[in-house]
């Protein structure tokens, strides 16, 4: 299936490794499709996800806070109320003590070679390729796999995306109509 990425989709999966390793996920989700997607920048995908309000730091905050475990946690609005800037306080203590620096020692290992893909990750990418035919293409973009995320539905990603206010019917038809006839 790879050989019919295009290099925008090429250039997601690379980046939605790179996002894993960033979060210190042992797997590739959804979500780190979503974040890639995002990253990449200029394709369909990105353009249309821009125009919808989504943002890589909104993106990031939600998905932390979802993946973070619940012990591990801590309440940015809690310590809003006392003064305290959680986003502050981690920026300065990770530009003295390096990212993840308040991660639990657990986390903080960075994942090191190949990442998997979760089975809602593999399903996303399946769904794209035929998402792709179904337009009567030949190639997989980037625009294939935000469709392909959308169709899907269920992964962490679709719950960030309506979360933060988006229309996945709306989105749906956005990106379709952005995505060129062909590979560029």
């Amino acid at each position: 299936m790879f050989e019919r990425f295009a290099d925008d989709a090429r250039q997601a999966v690379r980046l939605s490794q790179e996002e894993a390793r960033r979060l210190r996920h042992p797997f590739i989700g959804t979500e780190h499709l979503l974040l890639a997607l995002l990253d990449e920048g200029h394709g369909p995908a990105a353009q249309a996800l821009i125009d919808h309000g989504v943002t890589q730091k909104d993106l990031h905050g939600r998905i932390a806070r979802l993946t973070t475990p619940a012990d591990d946690a801590l309440d940015p609005d809690a310590l809003a109320m006392i003064g305290i800037d959680l986003d502050q306080v981690r920026q300065a203590t990770e530009a003295s003590f390096g990212p993840g620096a308040l991660e639990p020692k657990a986390r903080r290992a960075m994942p090191k070679g190949h990442i998997p893909f979760t089975r809602r990750a593999k399903k996303v990418l399946e769904l794209s390729l035929r998402e792709s035919l179904n337009l009567g293409h030949n190639y997989i973009g980037g625009g294939h796999m935000l469709l392909g995320l959308i169709r899907e539905g269920q992964g962490l990603a679709a719950r960030v995306l309506t979360d933060s206010g988006v229309d996945l019917a709306t989105l749906r038809v956005d990106v379709t109509r952005r995505i060129p006839p062909k590979a560029a």
